[in-house]
């Protein structure tokens, strides 16, 4: 993923989430909403209940990797917020991209 394809501040992450428009299942919630930017940006949330540093930065570069293979054709003017729950320990990798690949098919239909 491209640097400039990542929401860095705080404010705008905040704005995704008060829009409350997205998806869930039980691994992701994925929110989107509108920006001004002229391009699509994403933030990958994890919180410290997932583990340690190490953990939660493996699981970061999986769904980044997710969305760089995807095929997927994203709006340009959109940013999207991937919270990723607990559970996501329970599961391989194979099964993190078949969840987050059907959250994301929805979310650009």
């Amino acid at each position: 993923m491209k640097k400039t394809n990542i929401i860095k501040k705080n404010f705008d992450i905040s704005k995704v989430l008060d829009s409350k428009k997205g998806y869930r299942n039980r691994y992701f919630n994925v929110y989107y909403n509108e920006n001004n930017v002229g391009k699509y940006r994403f933030a990958v949330c994890v919180s410290k209940k997932i583990g340690n540093a190490v953990t939660r930065n493996k699981v970061k570069r999986q769904v980044k990797d997710v969305i760089d293979k995807s095929n997927l054709v994203f709006n340009s003017n959109t940013d999207y917020v991937i919270i990723i729950r607990k559970e996501i320990n329970e599961i391989k990798y194979s099964e993190i991209k078949q969840n987050l690949m059907d959250l994301l098919k929805k979310v650009t239909d």
